[in-house]
């Protein structure tokens, strides 16, 4: 049986080290203590093998090359000028003449509308013009009757006047005469009347024959201008009414790509500026444009405006609508020192490249000019040949930093801009 220990006993030293530091490293004080002391001692660590560690770099080399600077918009292809084909009366549909893709000139037959109708009624104006001709033909000849009792009256009035003066004739048959010489005068008036009243009734059927064969050629709706057909709505047989449409023709003549720009690139764009169209169609073809039109309002929600692009070419199959997108040509410089965009790097408001120097990175403040896509143009700082640190893919050049030690990676080759047909870099060193 084993005998208790006495009050005064201390339970012997662990690993050499006195009681009281023992029982101050058992206790949590010392525990979070000694946490503390050991992350920082990693943190220490880790950053001490950063700072020592060369650090993977690919280098680019500044070459010299003709810089262009474009602006990039998104858009559609339209035609400067369409219509929609629509009748201006209500009638039954009869035929139509052309179908989607069709090619029409001005005034070719596109439709017609049933005509029946008013082809009667064009010949119940016909009638009526050929009526109020014949009324007027009938006043003429009571104008011509008139006339000669009037002359019948005025020879009866002047022999009563003679005879009355020789006192052959009574007064009562002279004042018989003039009152016959009186009536007679009214019915020349009566009948001049009548002319001006069939004259205007001939103007009147004349007028209403007319209108009613325009409203005959309303029936037959002819292509404005020459251009194709892109859009066909109704077969015949139905009853059409005026502002439904038929048919869309749009001219060929003139095809532009009305693209979204962002309001950003405003005052760099004019009319006239050169540009490259891509089709979504054919992404590795672009076709020649030029800026024909600037639009003078922006969309308030995205805050782009419309820049109407001329094509000068079109693909082989092509359709009104479909995607473009348009870089249009801002600056050109002939060989200009050229890096890509990625390269360069601002600290503190100051734009600048890295280079390496002894194995470590050092900063290389640069004054940059004209700007492409995928190219910066470089006008003090660097010359032709050397060649500018770039780290790899997935690390961003801000990693960098003055003094670093770095080291060459592995060759990631080129990649290439399928729309420009531009090379771009990173090239690595061997």
């Amino acid at each position: 049986m084993l005998s208790a220990a006495p009050r005064n006993f201390s339970p012997p030293p662990r690993f050499g080290l006195p009681v009281r530091v023992t029982e101050w490293m058992v206790s949590s004080r010392g525990r979070r203590l000694l946490w503390g002391v050991g992350l920082v001692a990693v943190a220490a660590g880790v950053l001490l093998r950063l700072k020592l560690t060369p650090m993977p770099v690919e280098t680019v080399a500044v070459r010299r090359e003709t810089l262009v600077a474009e602006v990039l918009g998104t858009g559609t292809l339209e035609a400067r000028v369409k219509t929609d084909l629509s009748p201006r009366l209500q009638e039954r549909l009869a035929e139509v003449l052309v179908d989607q893709g069709d090619a029409v000139r001005a005034g070719q037959l596109l439709a017609r509308l049933d005509d029946g109708e008013l082809r009667r009624q064009v010949a119940v104006a016909e009638a009526a013009l050929a009526a109020a001709r014949a009324a007027r033909e009938r006043t003429r000849t009571e104008e011509a009757r008139a006339l000669a009792v009037l002359e019948q009256a005025r020879l009866n009035h002047e022999r009563g006047l003679a005879l009355l003066a020789t006192r052959v004739a009574a007064q009562a048959d002279v004042d018989k005469a003039v009152e016959a010489l009186h009536v007679a005068e009214a019915d020349l008036q009566r009948a001049r009347a009548a002319i001006v009243e069939a004259e205007k009734q001939v103007l009147t059927a004349e007028r209403t024959l007319a209108w009613q064969r325009e409203r005959l050629e309303f029936t037959r709706l002819t292509s404005p201008f020459d251009g194709l057909v892109v859009r066909r709505d109704r077969d015949p047989g139905g009853v059409v009414v005026p502002g439904s449409s038929l048919l869309r023709v749009v001219a060929t003549n003139e095809l532009w790509v009305s693209a979204w720009v962002d309001e950003t690139a405003m005052a760099a764009l004019a009319p006239g500026q050169p540009a490259r169209v891509v089709f979504r169609s054919e992404p590795d073809r672009p076709y020649p444009g030029e800026v024909a039109r600037l639009g003078r309002e922006a969309d308030r929600e995205t805050r782009e405006f419309v820049v109407e692009v001329r094509v000068g070419a079109l693909p082989a199959h092509w359709a009104v609508g479909q995607r473009a997108e348009v870089f249009i040509e801002t600056g050109r410089q002939e060989g200009a020192l050229v890096l890509p965009v990625r390269c360069l790097v601002w600290r503190s408001g100051q734009p600048g490249v890295w280079v390496e120097s002894g194995g470590r990175a050092r900063w290389q403040p640069v004054r940059p000019g004209l700007r492409g896509r995928e190219r910066w143009g470089i006008l003090e700082g660097l010359e032709a040949g050397a060649r500018v640190l770039v780290p790899p893919a997935g690390r961003q050049v801000a990693a960098l930093q003055e003094g670093r030690r770095v080291v060459a990676a592995p060759a990631v080759g080129r990649t290439s801009d399928r729309k420009s047909g531009r090379n771009l870099e990173p090239v690595s060193t061997p």
